[in-house]
């Protein structure tokens, strides 16, 4: 039996991947989470084989669940299932230990072809996907011919946390405490952030976050 793991803050989302998985009898939903949190725990617990996992999430994005899964469960395959997609996204994805990237867009007519790909150890992506890979590939091949185009800073997956965390709201206390971390430690990072970004305020470094995905506006 193939045991799939489900993660998607909104309930008819997850229904309706549910509905979809389950007409192959030879697979189960084994959990359901609601955060990107409580996935990387439901993932420690059951050891999945497959993880369906929401880019944007509240707590904990898709992005740092992902590396999170693959560290506490290395045998569980993530395939990413979003409404986004960017050059820089699918590159981030990867690089976190994701072998899917699925639009919600083509989740009925895709997400078996999907699982069962996955569950070959081969990587899949949504036709979309494969475009804006191949667009980035040939973009990089005109820039190593002579142009240039200035590169976003590389985060940490920590310092992702963080940022994610101060755009929605929480205070350094409250981060501190989510991260089992000091006060102080939040401060330092919120102080790297601002200057790897090139932002002096929280109000610019939210807006970074929100523009570049790592937080829902």
């Amino acid at each position: 039996m193939v045991r799939i793991l489900l993660a998607d803050d909104h309930n008819v989302v997850r229904r309706g991947l549910k509905a979809l998985l389950q007409e192959r009898s030879d697979w189960e939903i084994c959990g359901e989470a609601v955060s990107g949190r409580e996935a990387v725990e439901l993932a420690r617990e059951l050891q999945p084989d497959i993880a369906v996992i929401d880019l944007m999430m509240p707590d904990l994005n898709g992005l740092e669940t992902t590396r999170q899964i693959r560290k506490v469960s290395g045998r569980t395959e993530v395939l990413i299932f979003t409404m986004h997609h960017t050059e820089a996204l699918v590159h981030d994805v990867l690089d976190a230990g994701a072998r899917g990237y699925l639009l919600k867009t083509d989740a009925e007519r895709q997400i078996i072809a999907a699982v069962e790909t996955l569950l070959r150890h081969q990587p899949y992506f949504s036709a979309e996907i494969s475009e804006t890979m191949l667009e980035g590939f040939l973009r990089s091949g005109r820039r190593a011919d002579g142009g240039q185009e200035k590169s976003a800073p590389r985060l940490t997956p920590r310092e992702r946390e963080v940022i994610q965390l101060l755009a929605e709201g929480h205070r350094n206390k409250r981060i501190a405490q989510i991260l089992s971390i000091s006060v102080k430690t939040v401060e330092t990072h919120r102080t790297t952030l601002m200057r790897k970004i090139g932002v002096k305020s929280i109000v610019e470094l939210v807006r970074y976050a929100v523009r570049n995905r790592l937080t829902e506006p």
